[in-house]
């Protein structure tokens, strides 16, 4: 299949993913932003991407079937592109100083 054509469809998922998880959990992932600030947002990565190693480097039985390495991969976009939502959104930050944002 095109390059292009699968970037889109996995676009979409993203989006769709987003939105049902939004409307299951509520923003919580804006309120923890709201509340600690961008460090909020390196934890949730930052736990997907230790799934992700652990999902990549172990030969053990995974027990939590449903969470694959590209469903968590799904997951860590979707994380970053919240997070520059969230950065883009916050009065406190400005796009050209965000070195100096926390």
């Amino acid at each position: 299949m095109d390059k292009n054509i699968l970037y889109e469809n996995i676009i979409e998922e993203l989006k769709t993913t987003y939105v049902n998880k939004n409307s299951d959990y509520g923003d919580s992932f804006g309120e923890g932003f709201k509340k600690w600030g961008i460090l909020s947002a390196m934890v949730r990565i930052s736990d997907k991407y230790n799934r992700l190693a652990n999902l990549v480097s172990t030969n053990k039985e995974i027990q939590v079937v449903d969470e694959t390495i590209e469903d968590t991969l799904k997951d860590l976009a979707n994380y970053c592109i919240m997070t520059i939502i969230e950065l883009k959104n916050d009065k406190k930050v400005n796009q050209y100083d965000i070195e100096n944002y926390y």
